[in-house]
């Protein structure tokens, strides 16, 4: 009787210890905003951290293989904080001169890869996580494309009720002033990207209601600007 007691027990912690095991920690959105910009700055160094640039100057995550040891991290690269948050890195030798200055109000052409994360801290662990694709025109439609929607929504898609901020990431815009573009490059053209734009959520959407859904979330984007222009007043 005793050894048969004993084995429900063992069984039990068994289970007990098993269903821990199992248990997937969840992350809870926080409800003081402070916390929520502290995630994700401390999310963003991470991942400057753990990435580099290729020689085409595509972001990468670092591995185990000594190939890519000799790659500086991108928080080696000086990356440059504005006020709102918002990280710029400008690759060397990637950059057109002149190029043409982007203003508030300028056309462009690119080629883009723009990714969309969450910073949670889930057992202590902050990071960038729940990975999405908002437009990757480098590895999918392979041709440059103009004035994506969150860089510029036109006036026919204005209303009241969604206005520019409903579609347009401001710390997109902020960071692409500080980068001139190229003038007339071929779509052909082999993208050589010219560096990174990091977009905390506060400099982004924040909690507010959005065309693309996407609430509290950190934005990375990794690019070149095959053109720009003064916008003609019929491309507004």
């Amino acid at each position: 009787m005793k050894k048969i007691f004993l084995y429900i027990l063992a069984g039990s912690l068994c289970f007990s210890a098993c269903k821990k095991d199992d248990e997937v920690e969840t992350f809870v959105e926080p409800e003081n905003i402070e916390v929520r910009n502290s995630l994700d700055e401390q999310a963003i160094q991470k991942f400057m951290d753990n990435n580099y640039l290729d020689t085409q100057g595509n972001i990468k995550a670092f591995t185990a293989d000594a190939a890519d040891d000799n790659f500086k991290k991108l928080s080696e690269l000086s990356p440059q904080k504005l006020p709102s948050g918002v990280i710029y890195i400008k690759r060397d030798g990637a950059q057109p001169t002149p190029g043409k200055a982007i203003g508030d109000n300028s056309l462009i052409k690119t080629m883009m890869r723009g990714s969309y994360y969450r910073a949670t801290d889930i057992d202590g662990n902050v990071a960038l996580t729940s990975g999405g694709t908002l437009i990757n025109t480098i590895d999918l439609e392979a041709s440059p494309v103009t004035d994506p929607t969150f860089y510029y929504a036109k006036k026919s898609m204005i209303t009241d009720a969604r206005p520019r901020s409903y579609f347009e990431i401001e710390g997109l815009k902020e960071a692409l002033k500080y980068f001139n573009g190229f003038e007339n490059l071929p779509n052909e053209t082999l993208p050589n990207l010219q560096g990174v734009i990091i977009i905390p959520s506060k400099a982004a959407f924040a909690r507010d209601a959005n065309y693309y859904n996407l609430q509290n979330a950190t934005f990375v984007f990794n690019f070149q600007i095959y053109h720009t222009e003064t916008r003609p007043a019929n491309q507004e």
